[in-house]
């Protein structure tokens, strides 16, 4: 399987994905252990006293490199090696060292922010977090300015809509790792007749069935979108209150059975949730790996798109290796194959085509290499102000806490 990215459609749309800060759907709160003060800390801790430098790069002497990623996000075989990895060192001679150290932005960055603010060593040189974090590093002057004459394939490769962003123009510190949909999935046995809006989860028949997701932006925004509300436009207080109204009732009524991040993919294994909102990718890796039982689909009125990417902190001493990482993982080959495991939109041209060389059929996914259609029914969550994050964080964990 490889998952590569179509060429215009993909990048017009793509755009907005990366131009907004917004969570990334591995925002998983873990157990809701990371609630509003963590969601404040977050958002409210002043960078560094003072200017930070990169650190000595070591890179030409030590041939290593450490990366911190998310869990199941990058292609890997049942006896544990990562083939991509694999090939980044038989052609660099760099040994990879390759950490799922990455549960929750917030508790990620509660990990590392003491040494980041000092611009000392995190214990990694490479990690992936999502566009509302790394705006957030580059605000506080936490990452490493970028050497693109380490990656002549970013140069070549890079969708052309993704090299600017609000947060990061011309993409002097970050870059894109993988993108993908919020949306719906439900039992196809249970439910033959499928689903069709955020609003068919509140059928009578499913009380006690459903499920959301522990991230705001995701399980809001498939809420405001069913609503009417743009959640990349021009919206407020009103609009997020009446979604959060929707919510409650259903948490209240026992509609809802979890509000969950990752774990959710069990609650559907096992059958105590039916239908539930739920993140693309992963319908698609739990369909294989426990048979085709679920329909994933975006909701008839949109669902959000959300964007995860690559950063080096400033206290990195393998940055020239970490780029020449992220190199090679902007080569088309090596993007499909990656695409093919973790089944998001990556954002290397050439990836598609890459994809129907392996396997025609894949390359057709629209959660993988979405058209203009599909791109079409889909929406940035906006920019939220330090206060909006703040004041609907708390909001939104208050009702997880007390659910």
């Amino acid at each position: 399987m490889t998952r590569p990215l179509p060429q215009d459609p993909m990048l017009r749309r793509l755009v907005l994905q990366a131009q907004q800060a917004q969570f990334s759907r591995r925002n998983v709160l873990k157990g809701m252990g990371v609630g509003a003060a963590a969601l404040t800390l977050a958002a409210c801790s002043s960078g560094g006293q003072s200017e930070l430098s990169p650190a000595t790069d070591v890179s030409d002497t030590e041939k290593v490199v450490r990366w911190d990623n998310w869990s199941y996000y990058l292609d890997v075989t049942d006896g544990g090696d990562y083939p991509s990895l694999d090939m980044f060192e038989a052609a660099t001679g760099i040994k990879p060292t390759y950490t799922e150290a990455i549960d929750d932005n917030n508790s990620y960055y509660g990990k590392i922010k003491d040494q980041l603010k000092l611009g000392q060593d995190i214990g990694a040189d490479i990690a992936c977090m999502t566009d509302f974090m790394v705006s957030r590093l580059i605000r506080f002057g936490y990452l490493a300015p970028l050497d693109y004459a380490n990656m002549p394939n970013v140069t070549a490769n890079l969708v052309p809509a993704l090299k600017d962003l609000d947060y990061d123009p011309g993409r002097k510190f970050t870059l894109p790792w993988q993108g993908g949909f919020a949306g719906i999935a439900w039992n196809k046995k249970a439910l033959p007749g499928g689903l069709t809006s955020v609003s068919d989860l509140w059928d009578p028949s499913l009380k006690g069935r459903v499920g959301v997701l522990s991230e705001l932006r995701d399980t809001m925004g498939c809420l405001m979108l069913d609503q009417g509300t743009d959640i990349s436009g021009d919206w407020g207080d009103d609009e997020f209150d009446q979604a959060m109204a929707v919510l409650s009732e259903n948490v209240a009524n026992g509609q809802i059975r979890n509000i969950k991040g990752n774990s959710y993919s069990e609650d559907l294994q096992n059958e105590d949730t039916l239908a539930a909102i739920v993140w693309s990718g992963d319908i698609t890796m739990l369909n294989e790996e426990a048979g085709d039982r679920w329909e994933f689909a975006l909701p008839a009125k949109g669902g959000p798109l959300w964007n995860d990417n690559f950063m080096i902190p400033m206290g990195a001493t393998h940055k020239k290796n970490a780029e020449m990482l992220i190199n090679h993982y902007y080569d088309p080959e090596i993007a499909a194959i990656v695409a093919a495991y973790v089944n998001y939109i990556p954002p290397v041209v050439g990836a598609k085509e890459a994809a129907i060389a392996i396997d025609p059929e894949l390359a057709e996914n629209q959660l993988i290499f979405p058209n203009d259609e599909t791109l079409a029914n889909s929406k940035v969550f906006r920019t939220l102000t330090s206060e909006e994050e703040q004041k609907y964080g708390a909001e939104f964990q208050a009702l997880i806490l007390g659910a």
